[in-house]
């Protein structure tokens, strides 16, 4: 049972800043292995700056983020991308001037167990249609966003950090990114998900924590969610 296994990733008072801005103040939750679980709010509420603070990609940070029971506060970016984690931002990262096959491959492996190829698109047909012909910013916004996950998934990370995967997408787009997380929960990947549209995230996630100015205030688990709408549209301003 997910309740019964030991936290994957453990956040405790864990507060943030951007130079000056102080932006996450005492951010408590956790992540168990084999886990989806998402990070619902407006924007503003903490949610992008929490993944980056887990990545060590920000100003200062202080509190305690544990990844397997390994304390990462003090580490550098590199070293924590190293112990299994991986992000995917909003902005998606793609480099203009690779290909869909170069941009695959440009990340090293961090672990064993880093995705093939043929898994790769196994999971997002749309990219081998487009292998060796198009540059990493002439595909469409979902072709963009299946790249940016199909890259990290060849890392080996154990951890996936994904921030809006769905934000500006197509119907049919959101649907098959719904089905590749799944997928990749039941082939053991564990992932954070930072997400608006509680109604998508509904689709995907056991577990969901709500944010605003910079902390959790509250969580439910995905059966919860129908007996708490009313509450969740005014979290979410919807």
């Amino acid at each position: 049972m997910l309740e019964q296994t030991a936290p994957l990733l453990s956040i405790k008072d864990l507060q943030s800043w951007y130079g000056e801005s102080h932006i996450l103040h005492g951010v408590n939750f956790e992540v168990r292995e084999g886990e989806v679980v998402t990070l619902l709010g407006r924007n503003g509420a903490g949610k992008t700056t929490t993944m980056k603070s887990v990545m060590g990609i920000v100003g200062a940070r202080t509190g305690s983020i544990k990844f397997a029971g390994t304390e990462t506060i003090g580490m550098v970016p590199e070293k924590i991308a190293r112990l299994g984690i991986a992000f995917c931002p909003e902005e998606r990262g793609i480099f203009a001037s690779l290909d869909v096959e170069e941009n695959l491959l440009l990340p090293p492996q961090v672990q064993p167990g880093g995705l093939s190829l043929d898994r790769i698109f196994e999971l997002f047909p749309n990219l081998k249609e487009r292998l060796g012909s198009s540059q990493g910013t002439k595909l469409s916004g979902g072709e963009q966003q299946m790249l940016a996950i199909g890259r990290i998934l060849r890392t080996g990370a154990k951890l996936l950090l994904l921030d809006e995967p769905t934000e500006g997408l197509a119907p049919v787009i959101i649907q098959q990114i719904g089905r590749t997380i799944r997928t990749l929960k039941e082939r053991g990947f564990t992932i954070l998900l930072v997400e608006q549209n509680f109604r998508f995230a509904a689709t995907v996630a056991d577990r969901h924590y709500v944010m605003e100015n910079g902390k959790v205030v509250d969580q439910f688990n995905n059966s919860e969610l129908d007996a708490n709408v009313d509450k969740l549209h005014d979290y979410l301003g919807v």
